[in-house]
């Protein structure tokens, strides 16, 4: 009798072209950028895989928040207030203190201090792989993400995104083996390379010089020279300093600012593209406006245009006296002749008077 189907393939020989197929296509994509647009394309049905294991946490936040009892509501409605009440005064004070830092960097002729566009985004997932440390946010290629943008969270700075897609992006952490950012000690502005470590606890300064002014609990801050990172976000605070007298180096551990374990909601820096001129003349015409604004406009042209006539003070008339009677006592007799202002002025009999008398 015969089969109504033929036999197919043993299971060994589907396992067998599956592996080299696999094999195949992770050749071609860590050597080839083939199957970026295949990738990207995927990270469309992977989004919604995403929002489905994220379901269940959110369902559950909006029970508890349904069934909070009113008192822990209370509790925590007073709590925010006075925390919001104690940042708004905070806030005020950083304000006078970010204007007039404004206003002396102006004065200075430096380039105006802007402060960089933000937005936020949240984690949606993270990378498996225990030799890696990247994260996935909810945020792509169009919303106007860009490869290489800074991401911070509340505390410091946490990586910079290293993939796009279309709605999510790659975001290269600190700690990772393979990430270094230029920083400075927020003490004496002493300049180290912060490098990851594999551990989200720690960060390690390379070629720190063993008699370098480092130690336990300085700030390090970015220095900006990287040309990707802003300056002046913290980056970690030194934990550890070993000096050892038979090496060069001093060896150098940090902990990271940035919560990397534990934040899930995240800022992207935009840096602002403009040139230094033109910030330089968006400042100046920001400054002058305020100025119309405050009304005190008419003060400034009045204090610029008068120290330009600084000589002529004194009026002509008294000038000629005084130069009289200097150049005549320091020259002879014939130093008083080319003079023929002084005689027109005055009556001729003057004159000669005045001659006979120093010959005399």
């Amino acid at each position: 009798m015969k089969p109504l189907f033929t036999k197919g393939p043993s299971l060994g020989v589907r396992l067998l072209v599956l592996v080299v197929l696999s094999v195949a296509l992770m050749v071609v994509d860590a050597r080839f950028a083939l199957l970026k647009p295949v990738r990207s394309q995927m990270s469309l049905v992977l989004m919604q895989t995403y929002w489905i294991t994220d379901l269940p946490q959110r369902l559950y936040q909006g029970v508890a928040s349904q069934f909070g009892s009113r008192t822990e509501l209370v509790a925590e409605n007073e709590k925010l207030k006075t925390e919001n009440l104690l940042l708004q005064g905070r806030m005020q004070k950083l304000a006078a203190l970010t204007e007039q830092n404004v206003r002396l960097r102006e004065l200075l002729n430096s380039s105006a201090l802007v402060n960089e566009k933000v937005e936020v985004a949240e984690l949606i997932g993270m990378d498996p792989n225990p030799f890696t440390h990247r994260i996935i946010i909810n945020k792509g290629e169009r919303d106007g993400v860009v490869l290489g943008q800074p991401v911070l969270d509340a505390r410091g700075l946490m990586g910079q995104v290293v993939e796009l897609m279309p709605y999510t992006s790659r975001v290269l952490l600190l700690t990772d083996t393979t990430h270094s950012i230029p920083v400075q000690v927020n003490r004496n502005g002493l300049r180290a390379i912060a490098s990851g470590t594999g551990n989200p606890e720690r960060l390690e300064l390379r070629h720190v010089a063993d008699t370098a002014d480092i130690k336990e609990g300085d700030l390090l801050v970015s220095s900006g020279l990287g040309q990707r990172f802003p300056a002046g976000y913290p980056v970690a605070t030194v934990k550890e300093v070993i000096h050892d007298s038979g090496q060069p180096f001093a060896i150098v551990r940090a902990v990271p600012t940035a919560a990397l374990n534990r934040s899930r909601y995240l800022l992207l820096v935009f840096s602002d593209n403009r040139t230094p001129e033109e910030r330089a003349n968006d400042a100046a015409q920001a400054q002058e406006a305020e100025d119309k604004q405050n009304g005190v406009a008419p003060i400034v042209p009045a204090t610029v245009p008068k120290p330009a006539f600084v000589g002529p003070p004194a009026p002509p008339a008294t000038a000629a006296p005084v130069a009289t009677p200097v150049k005549p006592a320091a020259h002879s007799t014939r130093a008083t002749k080319p003079p023929a202002t002084t005689p027109a002025a005055k009556p001729p009999a003057t004159a000669p008077a005045t001659t006979r008398q120093r010959e005399e």
